[in-house]
């Protein structure tokens, strides 16, 4: 069985999508998000992956916690629409650690749970998580680093109802659900209606 690594924004994101993958791949779950504040919403948001994992016997990595880098990665975006140029570069950031730590890690194959959030557009994440994965295989090659190749899979997972399923999954689950994506900008235009 192929060796998949899924980018993990949340537990009611990751529910649905790591079970549908579970019946094709070896799952690990990924959890990089520097674009989640305050800290202590990426806290929380984390330690509900971490329980979850661990009551499903997932394994789970967890990158560093980098929002000093996302800040200046977006710096500039801060008035940008939800789904604009700033969640593009926020994609390209969260997919790249991932492809990256699975090229030299072992896995196949790197995906996201990000596709299940109808506020997500699954044709912009899909070419994100193309070119990243065209990316880093480049840099493995032309570095001749000792990486894998990495495959990235595409999905939009709200389709065939799957929001409305992790939607129940995640309440029998009992998780926390947030109401922003997670950056301070999501939250402030929320805030605000």
């Amino acid at each position: 069985m192929k060796k998949l690594l899924l980018h993990t924004c949340c537990g009611p994101c990751a529910i649905y999508v790591a079970k549908e993958l579970m019946k094709q791949f070896e799952v690990s779950l990924y959890f990089y998000n520097p674009n989640i504040q305050p800290e202590a919403e990426y806290v929380r948001r984390r330690d509900e992956v971490v329980r979850w994992s661990l009551k499903e016997g997932m394994e789970l990595i967890e990158s560093p916690y980098k929002s000093e880098e996302w800040f200046k990665r977006v710096k500039g975006l801060e008035n940008e629409p939800e789904g604009g140029q700033r969640c593009r570069i926020c994609y390209d950031m969260r997919l790249e650690d991932t492809a990256r730590y699975a090229s030299l890690n072992n896995f196949n194959i790197f995906t996201t749970t990000m596709t299940i959030s109808p506020h997500k557009p699954a044709t912009v994440v899909n070419q994100v998580g193309r070119e990243v994965a065209e990316k880093i295989n480049q840099e493995n090659t032309d570095r001749k680093l000792e990486g894998r190749l990495v495959e990235f899979l595409e999905a939009d997972w709200k389709k065939h109802d799957g929001f409305k399923i992790a939607c129940k999954l995640s309440r029998e689950e009992g998780f926390y659900r947030q109401d922003y994506c997670g950056c301070v900008y999501s939250q402030k235009r929320i805030d605000r209606k």
